[in-house]
Formats: C-alpha cells, sequence, structure tokens
C-alpha cells in the first residue's frame, strides 16, 4: 500500500510539473505571438487603404492615395492614385497626378498626366498626357510625345518613336527603329 501511495503522490507530482512547464511555454507562445505581430506592425507589412503623400510608411496601398503636393515611400499602389506628383515601384489600377506620374518597375492600368512614365518596367494599358514613356508597352500611348522600347499597339501623338513595334502610329513624325521603314510620316506600321 505505501508503495501505491509513493506511486500516486510521483505520478500527481510529475503530472502538477508538467502542467505547470505547459503553461509557461504557453505563456511564452503568447508572447513569442505577441511579439510577431508587433514586429509586423512595426515593418509596415499591412496595406494602407487611405494614403496621404508620404503618410502612413507602409509598402502598400491598396485603395486611394492622395499625393499632394507628392508621394514616393509606398512601393506597391492597387487602385486609385491622385495628385500632384505620384511614384511607385508597381501601380495596379488608375493613376491621375497632374505632373508627373512615374512606376520604376511594372504598371498595370491608366496613367493621366503630363508626364507618364515606366523608364524601367513594363506597362500594359494606357498612357494619355503630352510626354508618355514605357521601357515595354503593351497598349496605347496618346500625347504629344510617345517613346516606348518594345512596344505593341498604338502610339497617337505629334512624335511617336519605338525600337521595336507591332501595330500603328499614327501622328506627324513615326518612327520604328527596327522597321525596314523606320520614318514614315503620319501613319507607320511595324510587324
Amino acid at each position: 500500500m505505501k508503495k501505491l501511495l509513493s506511486f500516486a503522490l510521483t505520478f500527481a507530482a510529475v503530472a502538477a510539473f508538467a502542467a505547470g512547464d505547459n503553461n509557461a511555454t504557453g505563456d511564452n507562445a503568447d508572447v513569442e505571438k505577441h511579439q510577431r505581430v508587433q514586429a509586423k506592425y512595426e515593418k509596415n507589412v499591412w496595406p494602407a487603404f487611405f494614403a496621404i503623400s508620404q503618410f502612413p510608411h507602409a509598402s502598400d496601398v491598396v485603395g486611394l492615395r492622395l499625393t499632394i503636393p507628392f508621394s514616393t515611400s509606398q512601393e506597391n499602389v492597387t487602385g486609385l492614385d491622385l495628385g500632384f506628383w505620384g511614384r511607385s515601384l508597381y501601380m495596379q489600377g488608375i493613376q491621375i497626378n497632374l505632373l508627373r506620374n512615374d512606376v520604376v518597375d511594372q504598371a498595370s492600368g491608366i496613367q493621366v498626366g503630363i508626364y507618364n512614365s515606366i523608364g524601367h518596367g513594363d506597362l500594359l494599358g494606357i498612357q494619355a498626357g503630352l510626354w508618355n514613356e514605357a521601357f515595354a508597352m503593351r497598349g496605347i500611348q496618346a500625347g504629344l510625345v510617345n517613346v516606348a522600347g518594345e512596344a505593341q499597339g498604338f502610339q497617337v501623338g505629334l512624335v511617336n518613336r519605338a525600337e521595336t513595334l507591332y501595330g500603328y502610329q499614327v501622328g506627324l513624325v513615326n518612327v520604328i527603329r527596327s522597321a525596314e521603314v523606320p520614318f514614315f510620316p503620319l501613319v507607320n506600321i511595324g510587324f
């Protein structure tokens, strides 16, 4: 009977010690989880649905960004970008900035402004302004001056220039550098 009582007490002590250790581990897990969530907020990985100029310093904006007077802090903008001067790494949506729309890498959608640039990346959509430029373009450029590296689609303006073009140029000066006829006024066709 003493052995049975001794065994029961030992078993109860081990169970109590294990439960206490699990509780401490659970507390540590909660603290670690809280620290991970806090770190996410500090890194600003959650998207802002409304941004004004440089605030918030989040890397992503989903929704509306007002670039008054300018904005360069958000890297990825999805939605509507309105104001004077907007710059981002990626843009999906509509970018309407009076002075300049500048996307570094890739844009899908519409850019409207005096100067529209996707100088090092790809455009899938429409650029409308006085000066439009894209490294690679699939869509439409409409403005006084349209410049593209590789282009598929239409360029409509006073001066149109493309390194390679699969599509049409309509304007006073039309240049397709890789074409058999690199310059032709009024209408030029690349294929």
